[in-house]
């Protein structure tokens, strides 16, 4: 288990969400992220399709962690997503996406957004815990998932 709520606002866990496109799917958690920290959407969607366009953010096992490093923020946070149907990212293993957390930093928290991003990675790579995301019955249980039981700090 792990704690990720103090990059990740209750209000910016999704379930449910429909996208056909990769670049759909970046405007409605760019949306998310504007709605819960107050940031403009077209600024963060911009910011992590670029990021994107230098390779898939996607690691395999159906799970992507898009990230970008946004204008005027000033601090880490998240949005994460649990997809209707799977969608194709151009992952190592070909397999499609499901999950994703997208994290969003300062132009200047290099240390902090890597830090954050190995956090998120690590998670995600545990297997039990994904599938626990991809059955949680409601979206206050994927909150509860998400903030349950720290094992490390973020910067």
């Amino acid at each position: 288990m792990t704690d990720l709520h103090d990059i990740l606002s209750p209000e910016a866990v999704l379930e449910h969400v429909s996208a056909g496109t990769r670049k759909a799917l970046f405007q409605h958690l760019a949306a998310a992220a504007a709605a819960a920290y107050g940031l403009d959407p077209a600024v963060v969607a911009a910011a992590v399709a670029a990021r994107e366009k230098l390779g898939s953010t996607a690691f395999g096992a159906g799970v992507a962690t898009p990230h970008g490093k946004v204008p005027g923020l000033t601090h880490v946070c998240a949005v994460f997503a649990r997809l209707s149907n799977p969608l194709d990212f151009d992952a190592v293993d070909d397999l499609p996406v499901d999950i994703v957390f997208m994290l969003l930093s300062p132009p200047d928290a290099g240390a902090d957004h890597l830090k954050a991003l190995a956090r998120i990675s690590r998670t995600l790579r545990d297997q039990a815990f994904v599938d626990k995301l991809r059955g949680a019955g409601s979206r206050d249980a994927l909150v509860a998932l998400l903030s349950a039981d720290a094992v490390c700090d973020a910067a």
